[in-house]
């Protein structure tokens, strides 16, 4: 049972102002980076004499308990000022989809503990499994020799700018779709680090989008049409209940081709095995086009005349563009004359995404469906911004093409799924309720160092279904699946509690790493009406965060946030009165505060949201571990930050109400529920049938 809680009092709290700015640690570690080419000095004469004993030292054959070991075939964890990788994905002619190693203003990385770094792994949402470092028993000196080459090697590679990994995960986008029973995830993998490199499709499948099972790989990179890569696709299920996946591949010369695979066996509902198509690839780069800049073909949609239509990504110079072909049977293809959608300035189009929207009902609908009641909406992900961008208008199906209902909000250049951290997303239609749902890939703001360091990269955000936002007619509303709240346990709720200007509340829930947060906000009338009118235009990103005090707000919540306020996440709205005397309100999430570290990511992200006239301000708040997932006004406005405390983390994470306003008492009414975590574990095939 939960607590509930009514006041039309203050809660006892330290009304101590928000601290100001983002925390600089007054001893930070130390650099040591003179040290290394002495320390290196050092070593490679060691090295050297060592090479010189071990031409004398008897060594086992491969058939002996000791192991033979070249450098390349020993993972060897290193200290992070060495670490200073280079990037991967740009000379493959596609996105990094990394994180950037991020360094503090004195060149060091953050001394990471493992009990930090552990904590950072998520509960709820869906991370592939972490892959692990062999166990080596090497019982003579060529371990000592291994292990200082690998030491050596790694400094040499700090100092020029490279870098090398430790066997860990990174994921991004690949393909989702509902399948005799089960939700099926397919991911792009690299099972040999935690950085973008190699990659293929990890496979994963559930009954309820939240608790999964990991299959074996999809798709390995073994043909020459994608030796340098399985990239993103799409699955498009037929009207017979065939599944055709189509997906990019990078070719032994880094073209970007689309392949055609389809399962081994289609009566098997996990699809465990796939079948590459034998005269893959079906689809070149056209004329004109780039051979780098051809990828990530779209789920097909059925058009009037019988015939199946998809869209890829690419760009002319800097116009992104979203090309369009036709096909009876998904082996050969007819190009559409024209573009689905171009706009100037945008770069290279990734992962476009198209589906219809019903501008009357709340449910999804398939991807063919077209005609009256229905909108249209163009999803890119900008490969120079790393940010996904729609536009929500009409499809003209005879002549290929889409046009915005607002010119200002075109593909590329207004509305956004997320402001926040959010990339690569891809949804699809859920046959089994009648929905559409989103997923993305959520990345990291961390140094690449701690990547290695904590086996992992990279989550994927908890699915959303989206509808068309019927009030305003104009965007998307986004909101968490609704089989999330399966993992809600005990609650506590806060009702009418009077936040006065400056002040900070604490709201007595435990331990605050996984939660599910609702919140209502009303501004008091009378000070409104007081409060002058400004011409103010207020900025998430370009503004102080939550320490910036205005009129009427910052107000909010301190998620993962300790006792000290040392480390804190402001999730607030800060409003403006205009001139006019209209409000303006934005949602915002800042993370300048969220660490004491200092090679992270500390941005502010967020944007403006629309209330009406009949609507209190509201969020939701999704909080596990090291993501926080927020959601402004019912989904209009969403905002994902990926934070990574030292403080607060384990029993020590706390949850405050903050109104940081200089002239405005807020009343805020919060319901919280502590969230258990997700069974996520591998597939054991001999227990099938109790699935």
């Amino acid at each position: 049972m939960g607590r509930s809680l009514s006041s039309h009092s203050e809660l006892p709290s330290s009304y101590l102002p928000i601290p100001d700015g983002p925390f600089s640690p007054a001893d930070p570690p130390r650099h040591v980076t003179k040290k290394v080419l002495l320390i290196s000095s050092g070593l490679l004469m060691l090295l050297l004499s060592l090479v010189t004993f071990n031409a004398y030292y008897p060594h086992s054959s491969g058939d002996g308990d000791h192991a033979s070991l070249t450098p390349d075939e020993f993972e060897f964890s290193v200290p992070s000022s060495m670490l200073k990788p280079f990037s991967r994905g740009v000379s493959s002619g596609v996105s990094e989809k990394s994180s950037w190693m991020l360094k503090s203003i004195n060149g060091e990385s953050y001394p990471w503990s493992n009990s930090m770094l552990s904590w950072q792994r998520t509960a709820y949402h869906f991370q592939p499994e972490k892959n692990w470092m062999n166990v080596l028993n090497v019982k003579d000196t060529n371990f000592f020799l291994v292990s200082l080459w690998v030491w050596l090697r790694l400094a040499v590679l700090g100092e020029l700018g490279l870098s090398a990994s430790d066997p860990n995960v990174v994921t991004i986008w690949a393909g989702p779709m509902y399948y005799k029973g089960w939700y099926h995830f397919f991911y792009q993998y690299n099972p040999k680090g935690a950085v973008w490199g190699t990659i293929v499709w990890g496979h994963a499948v559930s009954r309820d989008l939240i608790h999964w099972l990991h299959l074996p790989l999809a798709m390995v990179a073994d043909q020459w049409y994608d030796q340098n890569g399985v990239w993103t696709g799409s699955a498009t299920i037929l009207p017979d209940g065939q599944v055709i996946m189509l997906y990019t591949g990078s070719t032994n010369e880094s073209v970007q081709v689309q392949n055609l695979a389809y399962p081994a066996d289609p009566s098997d509902p996990l699809l465990v095995d796939w079948i590459k198509y034998p005269s893959n690839p079906v689809l070149f780069p056209p004329p004109g086009i780039d051979t780098k800049d051809f990828r990530d073909p779209t789920t097909a949609w059925l058009t009037s005349e019988g015939k199946w239509r998809l869209s890829i990504g690419s760009k002319l110079n800097k116009t992104g563009i979203a090309l369009v072909y036709d096909t009876s049977d998904f082996k050969t293809y007819e190009r559409v004359e024209g573009l689905l959608r171009a706009v100037p300035g945008t770069g290279m189009w990734e992962c476009v995404d198209f589906f219809p929207v019903s501008s009357e009902g709340e449910n999804g609908l398939d991807a063919s469906i077209n005609g009256e009641n229905v909108k249209h909406v163009v999803k890119v992900s900008l490969d120079d911004d790393r940010h996904d961008y729609y536009a929500v208008g009409t499809y003209d199906e005879k002549n290929a093409k889409f046009t915005p209902d607002d010119l200002k909000n075109d593909v590329g250049i207004g509305l956004r799924y997320d402001y926040g951290i959010f990339y690569a997303s891809k949804t699809f239609y859920d046959q089994s309720n009648g929905r559409r749902v989103l997923w993305s890939w959520i990345g990291e703001s961390d140094s690449e160092y701690a990547d290695v360091a904590k086996g992992w990269a990279s989550i994927q955000g908890i699915p959303r279904t989206v509808t068309l936002d019927k009030k305003s007619g104009s965007s998307l509303l986004q909101w968490p699946v609704a089989e999330v709240e399966s993992l809600r346990l005990g609650s506590n709720e806060f009702e009418n509690l009077k936040v006065k200007p400056g002040s900070v509340v604490p709201l007595e829930v435990g331990t605050a790493a996984q939660l599910d947060i609702v919140a209502e906000f009303e501004i008091d009338m009378k000070a409104l009406e007081m409060t002058g009118q400004s011409n103010k235009e207020y900025e998430c990103s370009t503004s102080g965060g939550a320490a910036e005090r205005g009129a009427l707000g910052p107000f909010g919540l301190l998620v993962l946030a300790d006792d000290d306020l040392s480390e804190y996440t402001p999730t607030y709205f800060y409003v403006v009165k205009g001139n006019d005397g209209q409000l303006k309100t934005s949602f915002c999430s800042d993370q300048l505060r969220s660490s004491l570290a200092t090679d992270v990511g500390k941005k502010i992200f967020g944007s403006s949201v629309t209330v009406l006239e009949d609507e209190k301000l509201s969020v939701r708040i999704l909080v596990d571990h090291s993501v926080v997932e927020s959601f402004a006004q019912g989904g209009r406005t969403c905002v994902t930050s990926r934070v990574y405390p030292t403080k607060a983390i384990y029993g020590a994470a706390r949850l405050f109400l903050f109104n940081n306003a200089t002239q405005v008492t807020v009343t805020a009414s919060v319901k919280v529920w502590q969230m258990n975590s997700a069974f996520i574990r591998p597939f054991n095939p001999q227990q099938s049938n109790s699935i």
